[in-house]
């Protein structure tokens, strides 16, 4: 379909795309459609007709502009298709990036991840603007509506801060920011737009969670009554939050056994707000099992959530919310002084750490997807050289061996699979239409993970199966640098990973290079592959024991190759020779690294001292589970593969298909 829509648009609207294309100083895409003869690519989607039934609602509602961002109401890093407004209504299908529509123009925002997805995806209709964040859209606003002008957005799909940060840019302009609460989109989108999902909500079994709902409630029901400001009530809008406060599943978004809801967890009643048609009678008796009067549920109507906020403000009451997965929408409709803000919630800061039981859920979880991931790198290197294999193949392989282990739940996210040039896009992902033949003679970057239900993974290799370039090698090399002194770090305790995501440069920043993306995240237990707070970034919260978080530096040469590994790692407490409160991390990915690609004369003793006893870890935990299971060839690729490294000289390893290849043909050369 996506073809189809591609050369329709390509009849009807001549534009340039790529070439020639008008760069502005700003970084914008200027798509000039008078051109002739048009060029598009096949993969752009026909947005004529969209905008101008988007433009007759903004003329109803009189509108100047309309914002439609990438999100849904509960702030969501991945969404539901029903919620996919922004793809619908410009083509652009990358996981973020804001749109505004005027009367005469539409833009989009987005990051470097995406700018060639973009380029390749929106028609002439669209200017693409290479830049993130409200400033420059606020900025692009002011340029485009004139004084007096009217801009419309719908309060469910901003977070509080985007709202603020609308509000500051726009203040004294004469430009006013106003709340359409009925989606202009979803109205046009009318019966083409993707149902609701409807999936049946489970529970876990009490063997993958930490502990019961019960406690949990409890342990959040203290934390209201030691706060300075006694909160009465916790508001829970982002969906993992509730998903982990009751131990419940779905599969609503992509990715994420997430389903659509709320909780109003007061000091008295515990309100989830939900689809009660989707809660099996099974699960209903697990919410009301040792009910008390503190501790029953009362199941009410998803669609409710904003007039029964409204109604409890009524009372003497103090709601306490994070303000950066609470909307707009439900934000406007408390008064002042009865909020208790935070940037987190308190279910947002205690799911990030994760007690033993499930730190241990979590290492199991890794211990089997290790497993799948070597049978997929055993697989690459038999099949690669037979040229039988690509990006899209390798791609379905990698999921079929993960969903073959124990508790295999599907994908964590969608499996990135980059030969050669495509490894340069940091955040590509083939289809099955355009993708590209794997080849010895190339880079491959795979970063996969699976969601199980005891753990949710995510791990990055890149090999190489020929003989690679030296500048390959030793950007290589500097990656897996930046990742082991990362790894192998001791830091204070409380210390922000923003002050620490510097190691996992520092190898590249000598030689002067870099990569552009974030240092790692937070991860769940069978929950969200990207969970927030946990992470290297400025609004990431202070490392604390008990969380998980990836560590994956990079390196990427444009229309050339790209590289990144990523690892998994727990906080845990450092023992260091003069005591005090000290972290480091315990690596729980336990797959080993691309061995010819290393140049080991460039590690320090204490790096390849670190690597050495990283391959001892992995051939303890990891060779017993494959000789259990009679995976006898990947068992062999594991001991060849985890063989002591010694520095001094670059090591070249060779694949057993090459190897035999070799040998031949010094043999024919002998003879």
């Amino acid at each position: 379909m996506m073809v189809l829509a591609g050369l329709w648009a390509f009849l009807l609207c001549a534009c340039v795309l790529g070439h020639p294309k008008q760069t502005t100083s700003g970084g914008e895409d200027m798509r000039n459609c008078s051109v002739t003869p048009p060029y598009l690519p096949v993969t752009a989607v026909n947005t004529t007709g969209r905008l101008k039934d988007l433009r007759r609602q903004m003329e109803a509602h009189n509108l100047d502009a309309y914002i439609v961002p990438d999100t849904d109401a509960h702030m969501s890093e991945y969404i539901a298709k029903h919620d996919e407004r922004r793809w619908w209504i410009s083509g652009f299908s990358g996981s973020a990036g804001n749109a505004v529509v005027s009367k005469t123009k539409a833009a989009l925002w987005t990051d470097s991840r995406y700018w060639i997805q973009a380029e390749r995806q929106m028609d002439c209709n669209w200017e693409l603007h290479k830049q993130i964040g409200t400033s420059p859209m606020a900025a692009w606003i002011l340029a485009e509506i004139p004084a007096g002008g009217v801009i419309g957005f719908d309060p469910f799909l901003f977070s509080i801060d985007t709202w603020k940060s609308f509000e500051f840019h726009l203040h004294g302009s004469n430009r006013s920011l106003v709340a359409i609460t009925d989606n202009l989109v979803d109205q046009i989108w009318g019966t083409e737009r993707p149902s609701i999902p409807s999936q049946p909500i489970y529970y876990l079994q009490e063997k993958f969670t930490g502990s019961t709902w019960q406690d949990k409630v409890n342990g959040i029901r203290n934390q209201m009554r030691n706060h300075a400001k006694a909160p009465t009530a916790v508001l829970l809008s982002a969906l993992d939050e509730t998903a982990w406060l009751f131990n419940l599943r779905s599969n609503d978004i992509p990715y994420n056994p997430f389903f659509y809801s709320y909780t109003l967890l007061t000091n008295s009643s515990i309100r989830l707000f939900v689809n009660a048609s989707r809660l099996s009678s099974e699960t209903l008796q697990y919410l009301s099992a040792n009910c008390t009067d503190l501790l029953c549920v009362q199941i009410e109507d998803y669609g409710r959530i904003r007039e029964s906020i409204q109604k409890y403000a009524e009372g003497d009451v103090r709601i306490w919310i994070g303000t950066e997965y609470t909307t707009y929408g439900l934000y406007g409709v408390i008064p002042e002084e009865k909020l208790v803000e935070a940037s987190y919630s308190p279910v947002m800061m205690a799911k990030a750490v994760k007690n033993k039981k499930e730190q241990d859920l979590l290492r199991d979880a890794h211990v089997r997807d290790a497993v799948a991931v070597i049978r997929y790198l055993v697989w690459l290197e038999k099949n690669v050289p037979q040229g039988t294999v690509d990006e899209f193949s390798g791609l379905e392989q990698v999921d079929k061996f993960r969903g073959e282990e124990e508790f295999s739940a599907g994908p964590s996210f969608e499996t990135i699979s980059a030969s050669g040039l495509n490894a340069a896009l940091a955040h590509y992902s083939p289809t099955k239409e355009i993708h590209r033949k794997l080849s010895q003679d190339e880079m491959y970057l795979v970063d996969s993970g699976g969601q199980y239900w005891d753990g949710t993974t995510d791990i990055t290799r890149t090999v190489h199966w020929g003989i690679p370039s030296s500048f390959q090698k030793e950007a290589y090399t500097r990656v897996l640098m930046g990742n082991i002194d990362l790894c192998r770090l001791v830091f204070p305790s409380s210390t922000s990973g923003r002050v620490v995501e510097a190691f996992a440069r520092r190898a590249l920043w000598k030689v002067g290079l870099n990569y552009g993306h974030g240092t790692g995240h937070g991860i769940g237990n069978f929950l969200s592959v990207h969970e927030w707070p946990v992470g290297f970034q400025s609004n990431n919260i202070a490392m604390t024991r008990g969380m998980f978080t990836s560590i994956e530096p990079g390196y990427y040469q444009d229309g050339e190759f790209g590289i990144r590994l990523e690892d998994v790692a727990l906080v845990v407490e450092a023992q260091t020779k003069y005591g005090g409160s000290y972290l480091a991390f315990e690596v729980v990915s336990l797959v080993p690294y691309s061995r010819n690609l290393i140049n080991t004369s460039l590690l320090l003793p204490q790096q390849l001292e670190y690597l050495n006893q990283y391959y001892k870890t992995i051939q303890q935990k990891i060779g017993p589970e494959l000789q259990r299971r009679n995976l006898e060839e990947e068992y062999q690729w594991l001991l060849r593969n985890t063989e002591p490294l010694t520095g001094g000289s670059s090591y070249t390893h060779l694949p057993a298909s090459l190897t035999v290849l070799v040998a031949a043909t010094l043999v024919s050369t002998l003879g």
